[in-house]
């Protein structure tokens, strides 16, 4: 049997812009709805010749007619994944990683190409995915049992493992529309990683939990390979993709632009997010009711004064706000907080903290607050940034910014500092007496 887990050749998948030129009618959408099992057949015949056991393509019939623009989510993408490898997936906002999950998930389908997966896929590509609101807990873990084809005997035998792991054994029996986003996605990710797939894939949601839930998560994944099962990994969070991957795809505007060593993957991906970057644009940010839109630009710039969205750890930062108010502001006030993607605030740097208070300031201008040594472990942190005058908030931005700390060896001992240490990295200084007796 080959040992080949995913192959995806040639992928492509677009989507309209605009009205179709013509309607479809109740009859084509009939007609294509039957022929797809005596398609399916025939595919998978085709994929048996070829050596394949569970392929899927060309499934696709146009049935809505041509339409003038179209926005390609992926092109031309093709890779193959072995058997217990644990794949990263990385790639900026809009570069086409949740489409190519939900294309292997057979979510969607590709609008050119093929696809095919060898096993049984356990997906989690986003907070309760395939949870039904009204059905308790309980229920919905024999509903996705169910859905991938577990018989009841396994499941019973998994439930008490999968609740343990989720920490939800109190609210097991509560609809899960009564369960906050850290609920969900415990219990979803308990489901997914504990029904024993061939494969499973997951897409960003490590985000939604504290930290010790992700570590737990990230061993798990771990356990998961070694049983020589495979992981598709998607995440914005590099440390944590360095942490558990050893390979990396990275697609850029819908395609692989890179496949190679985490090193040199999120290496690329940093340079690719840095690049051509001029900080992030504040005035399109909807503010809360009664706040003032004074913050209009943010950024962060590293020790050589490039504007970048990664710094490593423990090395200098200056965060860099432009301001414009309709008159000049006295005794004025700037403020940033810095949080973890599941919102803990870790630390804030305010003004007022100074021994000398800001003068009054002009209508218009630019701030800097430059933090000679950034304590954060690695990992993705948003900043909210906001001001005042007299101790009255003028402007409050929640999500100003987001900010990558990406490992460092600091100590020259070749070992690298990990998220499971802690939320900040403190400098010590370590010295043993011996007694005497």
């Amino acid at each position: 049997m080959s040992n080949i887990a995913i192959r995806a050749e040639n992928l492509g998948k677009w989507y309209p812009i605009g009205e179709p030129e013509r309607y479809t009618m109740l009859r084509d959408r009939v007609a294509h709805s039957l022929a797809v099992p005596f398609r399916r057949l025939l595919q998978r015949r085709k994929s048996r010749s070829r050596g394949d056991q569970h392929g899927f393509a060309d499934l696709r019939t146009p049935l809505t007619g041509s339409y003038p623009q179209q926005v390609h989510a992926l092109k031309d993408v093709s890779f193959e994944i072995k058997c217990g490898e644990i794949v990263g997936i990385i790639g900026q906002n809009g570069a086409g990683k949740s489409t190519l999950l939900k294309i292997l998930s057979r979510i969607t389908e590709p609008s050119e190409g093929d696809a095919f997966v060898y096993g049984r896929i356990g997906s989690l590509l986003e907070v309760g995915t395939g949870f039904h609101p009204e059905l308790t807990g309980r229920e919905n873990v024999y509903l996705n049992g169910a859905i991938i084809g577990m018989k009841k005997a396994e499941i019973d035998r998994k439930f008490d493992e999968i609740v343990a792991f989720a920490e939800i054994e109190k609210f097991i029996d509560t609809p899960v529309k009564r369960y906050s986003s850290g609920m969900y996605t415990r219990l979803g990710f308990s489901v997914a990683a504990h029904m024993e797939p061939e494969i499973m894939v997951v897409d960003e949601v490590l985000a939604v939990g504290d930290v010790g839930f992700q570590n737990k998560c990230l061993a798990k994944m771990n356990d998961v390979a070694r049983d020589g099962r495979t992981v598709l990994f998607v995440s914005h969070n590099m440390a944590a993709v360095k942490r558990l991957c050893e390979r990396v795809i990275l697609l850029h505007a819908g395609q692989v632009k890179l496949d190679a060593d985490e090193g040199r993957a999120v290496e690329e991906y940093l340079r690719i997010s840095a690049s051509g970057s001029d900080g992030k644009d504040l005035t399109s940010i909807k503010r809360g009711h009664g706040v003032v839109e004074v913050l209009r630009k943010i950024e962060f710039r590293n020790e050589r004064g490039e504007v970048v969205s990664a710094v490593p750890v423990r090395s200098a930062l200056t965060v860099t706000l432009r301001y414009k108010h309709f008159q000049a502001v006295k005794d004025p006030y700037f403020r940033l907080v810095f949080e973890t993607m599941s919102g803990v605030r870790v630390f804030g740097v305010h003004t007022q903290s100074q021994k000398e208070r800001l003068p009054e300031i002009a209508a218009s201008g630019l701030v800097e607050c430059r933090i000679p040594d950034l304590p954060l472990v690695p990992g993705t942190y948003r900043v909210e940034a906001s001001c005042g005058s007299g101790g009255n908030p003028l402007d409050i931005v929640p999500h100003a910014g987001q900010l990558e700390i990406t490992e460092a060896d600091l100590s020259g001992s070749g070992r690298l500092p990990r998220s499971s240490q802690g939320l900040v990295l403190v400098h010590a200084d370590w010295k043993v007496f011996s007694e005497s007796e």
